[in-house]
């Protein structure tokens, strides 16, 4: 008798204030460093990463702050920090690329999903450049007028 594939979706958690704040550019796939039980707890859909930002420190090494990854509740002692920062892993070439654009000035680099892809946790990055109030209030005028389009077409 053979086995019934389990389809249950992998955890995948998104930043909703990226694309709000920020005109996303160009997105790169990131490895993640964690340990044993934060993996578990991303699996569980137990992180959160709307407040966390990407510094490339010391030249080359992207970090990840202020990703919100919670305590796992069956670890031990040894269950890790929610809010460590954690490296990120990225090709030599990525890494040239994203400081030559955030040393040209007005740039910055944001966390957009955190999901599983083949049994690791991937981080989606995207090099972004800030909205300004008037950016935001033309991007909800545009999703306001969508809606009443799409309601009246539904109506017809």
């Amino acid at each position: 008798m053979s086995k019934k594939k389990d389809n249950k979706r992998l955890a995948e958690v998104r930043n909703p204030k990226a694309s709000r704040d920020y005109f996303l550019e160009s997105r790169f796939e990131a490895g993640i460093a964690l340990t044993g039980t934060e993996v578990k707890a991303v699996r569980l859909g137990r992180a959160n990463i709307a407040d966390a930002f990407v510094r490339i420190d010391n030249g080359s090494i992207p970090i990840l702050y202020h990703a919100h990854i919670s305590e796992y509740d069956f670890g031990n002692t040894n269950n890790h920090q929610p809010y460590r920062p954690r490296k990120l892993l990225l090709h030599a070439r990525e890494i040239r690329k994203l400081v030559a654009e955030i040393r040209s000035g007005g740039k910055t680099i944001v966390p957009t999903k955190l999901y599983f892809r083949h049994g690791l946790v991937k981080v989606e990055i995207a090099l972004a450049q800030g909205k300004k109030l008037f950016d935001k209030r033309n991007d909800m005028k545009k999703r306001d007028d969508e809606r009443y389009v799409r309601r009246a077409l539904r109506r017809r």
